[in-house]
């Protein structure tokens, strides 16, 4: 009795699943053809199984809806511990940008399959986008010792370097992903950066020209071209490349910026002015255009227009102004105001104690402002104990005017100290 209940059973079994399998042919049948609906409702009338749920989470998967193919997929896992639909399941994790999930996931898989580079390399770089740097460089190291000729490898190893102390290991191993991959643009891009931090020029061009001839639309190596070029002083060639720059990403505050530093440079105010307007009207921030219509509205010999623009510098952004202040000094002298002149250099050094020329003209409008010249002596000092050497013409000037007061104090018997 009990055997013919068993053959029973199992021929229920059998029917149950032949029944299943064609119920799943047939909606494979529609899927084929991109009836997802009639395929989901059919699914939706099957018993839950391990098939069941794989085939209704790759339905959502195909239709970015991440979080229902995770539930279906962990669903299906359930029923049956299944290598490939794990897989899939971190594919639907890392789609849905649920890292720390995937990371456990890929971190059980390796474990248990040490030998899948394939998931060790994603893993790697899962852990890169939550800067776990250590773990990602021992990965990247594994994957390495048993695959050298992979140029990925090398490139994703220097990015779980980014210490600046370790910019020359870093280097080196753009340069083996180089190496086995001339073409391998990331790297040659890092490269023309990294090149360009540590200021060895000569090899900064070297890569910033492959990685053109390659992409010659990037914007960031046409950025560093234009920077090398403007350095040198070759503003035409800027001009040029910010042009084309302008014309693959319009309206952008650093092109408008450098065709005016690029113009003012070879004495075309008017265009210069206009890039200069159209820089700081793109950033609510930027005093520096500010200063620079300053300056060619004082070459225009329009004074009151030029103050505008100061004032306006100073009002803008939170870095250093000094060179607003600075503006309104030269400002000030054309309208006879030498209080004005000198409240502007005081507020220029008061900014930026590093500005060498501020101090500089602060300490001789001192001088010949105040009857009381220790006022200017004292700021000589100032200025010779820590920007001596800085420029020549100052260095003479103050050298010579320190001789005069010390004559004169001594003459006057004027205790200096």
């Amino acid at each position: 009795m009990k055997k013919r209940i068993c053959i029973i059973c199992i021929v229920i079994i059998v029917i149950k699943a032949g029944g299943q399998t064609s119920a799943f042919k047939a909606i494979d049948s529609l899927l084929e053809i991109g009836r997802y609906t009639p395929a989901l409702q059919k699914l939706d009338e099957l018993p839950a199984t391990f098939e069941r749920h794989v085939r209704i989470a790759k339905i959502y998967d195909g239709l970015d809806n991440h979080r229902k193919a995770i539930d279906h997929y962990k669903k299906a896992l359930v029923f049956k511990e299944d290598y490939r639909t794990k897989i899939n399941l971190g594919k639907s994790l890392s789609k849905a940008k649920r890292i720390i999930e995937v990371i456990n996931l890929y971190e059980e898989i390796c474990r248990k399959d040490p030998d899948n580079l394939l998931l060790k390399y994603k893993l790697g770089k899962k852990y890169l986008q939550l800067r776990k740097y250590k773990k990602a460089e021992m990965i990247f190291k594994e994957l390495i010792r048993k695959d050298h000729k992979n140029a990925n490898y090398y490139y994703q190893l220097a990015l779980s370097t980014p210490q600046y102390k370790r910019i020359f290991t870093r280097i080196d191993n753009y340069l083996l992903a180089y190496k086995l991959d001339n073409a391998h643009f990331n790297a040659i891009e890092k490269l023309a950066k990294s090149f360009t931090l540590i200021k060895d020029k000569d090899s900064a061009k070297i890569f910033t020209e492959k990685g053109l001839e390659l992409r010659p639309n990037h914007i960031n190596l046409n950025r560093l071209k234009i920077n090398r070029l403007y350095a040198k002083k070759k503003y035409n060639e800027s001009i040029i490349l910010l042009n084309h720059l302008d014309t693959i990403q319009p309206n952008e505050r650093y092109t408008h910026m450098m065709l005016g530093r690029s113009y003012f440079n070879i004495e075309n105010y008017d265009k210069a002015e206009k890039h200069f307007l159209k820089a700081g009207y793109l950033d609510d921030e930027d005093f520096k255009s500010s200063i620079y219509l300053g300056d060619i509205a004082m070459i225009k010999k329009e004074p009151k227009l030029a103050m505008m623009y100061y004032y306006g510098g100073l009002h803008r952004g939170k870095r250093k102004r000094d060179r607003a202040h600075m503006g309104l000094a030269s400002v000030y002298t054309e309208m006879k105001m030498p209080k004005k002149v000198l409240e502007s250099y005081k507020n220029a050094v008061s900014e930026n104690s590093k500005n060498y020329k501020a101090l500089f003209a602060f300490a001789k409008q001192s001088d010949l402002f105040y009857k009381d010249k220790k006022i200017g002596y004292k700021l000589y000092q100032k200025y010779q104990e820590k920007f001596k050497g800085k420029d020549t013409i100052a260095d003479n000037y103050i050298t010579s005017r320190l001789k005069e007061l010390k004559k004169d104090f001594f003459m006057k018997d004027v205790e200096i100290e």
